[in-house]
């Protein structure tokens, strides 16, 4: 089942070609068949009579979603796929084939393209040819037979399908630009937040250098994808290399960026120096979910289309799921504690500024939550993906999202003149052990730091969530 749109040219008088494989096709939507063999059991083919020129059919179909009633007998009443003596005699098909009711509208369609094996042969050879695709529509491709006989029948070879600008799926062919535009992007932001951070060298805290890092991976990510995307399009197959370093990237950037959200929203900077015993039970964490992410993204960008279904997709997504529910917990329960303590001591400005970074990353969540909601809703509504040319929109929302919140907290968080307006106010923390970063800049830091570092890394957390949503449905 592939998304096709409809050739850019002007229609030839054919639909099919033979052995026209190296005539030029650009602009052109076309299904070719390459090297198709079909092999029955040895025992089927020797009790076939060798001088007779057809013993047994195998057919090609191609038909639009939108006319798959037209196969098989259901316009007549008949649960029939295959034509029987009785629909023969009566003229509504010819014996032995699968029963396909024409489209008045567009001749010649449904496709039936027909491969015989001959005598005692064991093989059977599909004529290379091309099928140009004139209507733009979700189309799908059966190999089928009526023949009972031929039950066992292996296939191998290549089916080869493209639209007017290149190899890339009609479905995918949209994300191709959208990530083009969104490298460029990321390439703008990355160059006003440098401006910005040289202006003020000087006055660099280190949040800064978290969201210049997190800025740094989202620009690495895009043009990997785009790059990714551009070569398959070009190609036909996909780049194993840059699919790696993309999937990986992803991985990546989800990881640290819930990390972050959960160390900011333990109060690390502001209300505690360090983090104690708990740093190694993040790094432990950070470590299994980095496994896991990757593990997911890569069966569904570089393996079979068999490798993620069923009880394999389920071994793959439940890890991923559970470790974004306790990266949830974990971070809800942790910025509950230290709001608490911030009323506690009476510290006000920093106390706002955790208000402000719950409330946006409670709204993102609200959000997140909305869109997979339609997500679902838009997946059951359209089991047969005829409206496939909006589902690119499902994965561009989070990575929209995430830009869109990693651009307002470079807003309000920008290098300034004066990063030191909320010192670091020592406390009755509990636990004590190594810090993330150096004493120094975290005893200088301000609550603008700390609260910033505290909205970059939520709104990157909230990219996150969303990214694993829509890696899980590409197509």
């Amino acid at each position: 089942m592939v998304a096709v749109y409809a050739s850019k040219v002007a229609e030839t008088p054919k639909t099919s070609l033979k052995d026209d494989t190296n005539k030029p096709l650009n602009g052109k939507s076309f299904i070719r068949f390459q090297s198709i063999t079909f092999r029955r059991p040895k025992e089927v083919a020797n009790k076939q009579n060798e001088m007779q020129q057809s013993t047994g059919v195998v057919e090609a179909i191609i038909v639009e979603v939108k006319d798959r009633d037209k196969i098989g007998g259901a316009y007549m009443n008949s649960n029939a796929l295959c034509c029987n003596h009785t629909l023969a005699k009566e003229g509504h098909c010819k014996l032995g084939e699968v029963i396909i009711r024409q489209d008045p509208d567009n001749p010649g369609w449904p496709k039936r393209l027909q491969t015989s094996f001959e005598g005692k042969n064991e093989e059977a050879n599909m004529v290379t040819q091309t099928v140009e695709i004139n209507k733009t529509g979700m189309y799908y491709l059966y190999f089928m037979f009526c023949d009972p006989e031929l039950k066992g029948t292996l296939i191998s070879g290549r089916t080869v399908w493209r639209n007017p600008e290149g190899y890339l799926p009609g479905k995918m062919a949209p994300l191709m630009t959208f990530y083009g535009f969104m490298s460029l992007a990321y390439l703008v932001l990355g160059l006003l937040w440098f401006l910005r951070f040289v202006q003020h060298w000087k006055d660099i805290i280190q949040l800064h250098y978290q969201i210049t890092a997190v800025i740094g991976l989202g620009m690495c990510e895009m043009a990997l994808w785009y790059f990714e995307y551009t070569n398959f399009n070009a190609t036909g197959s996909r780049p194993m290399g840059i699919t790696l370093w993309a999937v990986t990237f992803s991985a990546i950037k989800k990881t640290v960026s819930r990390l972050l959200l959960l160390v900011v929203s333990m109060g690390y900077g502001v209300m505690r120096p360090t983090l104690g015993g708990i740093t190694s039970k993040l790094i432990l964490l950070g470590v299994v979910y980095f496994v896991a992410s990757e593990a997911l993204e890569l069966v569904e960008h570089l393996g079979n289309i068999n490798d993620f279904a069923g009880k394999n997709r389920v071994f793959l997504v439940l890890p991923v799921a559970l470790l974004d529910a306790c990266f949830i917990l974990w971070i809800f329960s942790s910025l509950s504690k230290t709001l608490e303590k911030l009323q506690v001591r009476r510290s006000m400005a920093k106390l706002e500024l955790y208000r402000k970074f719950t409330n946006a990353l409670a709204v993102s969540v609200l959000l997140s939550v909305a869109w997979i909601g339609y997500e679902l809703y838009f997946n059951a509504s359209d089991p047969l993906s005829e409206l496939w040319r909006g589902a690119w929109i499902i994965p561009a929302f989070w990575t929209w999202l995430a830009y869109l919140l990693l651009v307002v907290i470079c807003i309000l968080l920008a290098p300034s003149n004066n990063p030191t307006r909320y010192a670091y106010e020592t406390g009755d923390d509990d636990d004590e052990g190594v810090a993330l970063t150096g004493a120094g800049v975290i005893l200088a830091g301000d609550l603008a730091s700390k609260a910033e570092r505290k909205a970059s890394i939520a709104a990157d957390h909230v990219f996150a969530l969303g990214e694993d949503l829509e890696e899980n449905k590409r197509e």
